[in-house]
């Protein structure tokens, strides 16, 4: 049965979806490809709740996560969505002010290291040419030789430093179902959007119907649809991001007319700088016939022809003849 939800990719859908913790720790479980015991909202939460900062929206977890051998530990995720391509630089603030941030701070034995860190960044938008839906960027150490250093990894001290990074291209999903992680992140899959309504995804339950985690999921999104309050901030969003495609429309138009002014500017110069040229070269070519004229003038003169019979023979009156040798 075709299920009409809510569309996650709005800031307010998205938000209401992963304040219930069971979902968060769907989500995270799966983007970590690590079992997750247990996951809270650290007490800095970053929405948006203007609409000069809605198209990015921001929330810190705290998750302890047990590795492969048994061990537990605890890692910061810093999840970030943004519909927008010109948000690498508010990334980069916002994990500068994570880094900083001394509540980020753990202690082992007499030592304070920075806690582990993974960023999540789901993106509206494609990221170059990488084709790839989700890309792990992942650090390692290496020696000087270019050599990966195991022993004694992974360090506080290093993991202090450095973190991971996980990037979602949502546009690059499409229908693409080939693990738990892309299994969850269907939802966000725009090729489900309603045909005459963006605010709504149709999703075929059925398709999830043995797994209890996807449809907890997709009875949370459900109920979003029906939430009166949602959808009134989902309209609120639409206008904003119609507001900023009318900007960059009428910036790119602008954009449009300047380079082709300029390309038309260009090309006039061009011309004009070829017309230069031109008379240069004529210039040059009379500069020469006029030295050649000179000197067959004065060779006549030299010989003892006088300015009248030089007249003749040349084709000129006596005062073009005059004018040349002057």
């Amino acid at each position: 049965m075709i299920l009409r939800v809510a569309n996650p990719i709005y800031d307010s859908v998205f938000k209401y979806l992963v304040e219930d913790l069971r979902i968060a720790k769907i989500l995270i479980s799966a983007l970590l490809k690590k079992e997750v015991l247990e996951v809270e909202v650290r007490k800095h939460e970053y929405t948006n709740g203007t609409r000069d900062n809605i198209s990015m929206f921001r929330i810190d977890f705290g998750a302890k996560v047990r590795e492969s051998d048994g061990s537990q530990h605890l890692v910061l995720i810093e999840l970030q969505k943004t519909w927008l391509e010109t948000e690498t630089l508010r990334f980069r603030q916002y994990l500068g002010a994570q880094y900083a941030n001394p509540d980020n701070i753990g202690k082992e034995e007499s030592h304070e290291f920075g806690i582990p860190m993974v960023t999540v960044y789901l993106l509206g938008h494609k990221v170059g040419d990488i084709k790839e839906p989700i890309i792990y960027a992942v650090h390692k150490a290496y020696d000087y030789y270019g050599n990966e250093v195991t022993e004694g990894i992974p360090d506080p001290f290093v993991e202090s430093l450095v973190h991971d990074s996980i990037i979602v291209q949502i546009p690059r999903l499409r229908g693409r179902v080939n693990n738990k992680l892309e299994k969850v992140l269907s939802v966000f899959d725009q090729t489900h959007k309603d045909k005459y309504n963006r605010q709504m995804l149709n999703i075929d339950e059925d398709n999830y119907e043995d797994d209890t985690d996807m449809m907890y999921i997709l009875r949370r999104l459900l109920a979003a649809a029906s939430d009166a309050k949602l959808r009134q901030d989902m309209n609120v969003e639409d206008e904003y991001f119609t507001a900023i495609e009318n900007r960059d429309t009428a910036i790119m138009n602008r954009d449009k007319k300047i380079a082709e002014q300029d390309q038309y500017i260009t090309e006039q110069k061009n011309q004009i700088a070829e017309q230069n040229n031109q008379i240069a070269e004529q210039n040059n070519q009379i500069a020469e016939h006029m030295k050649t004229l000179q000197a067959t003038i004065n060779s006549l003169v030299n010989r003892g022809m006088s300015l009248d019979e030089i007249s003749v023979v040349m084709g000129k009156t006596v005062e073009e003849i005059k004018s040349i040798i002057r």
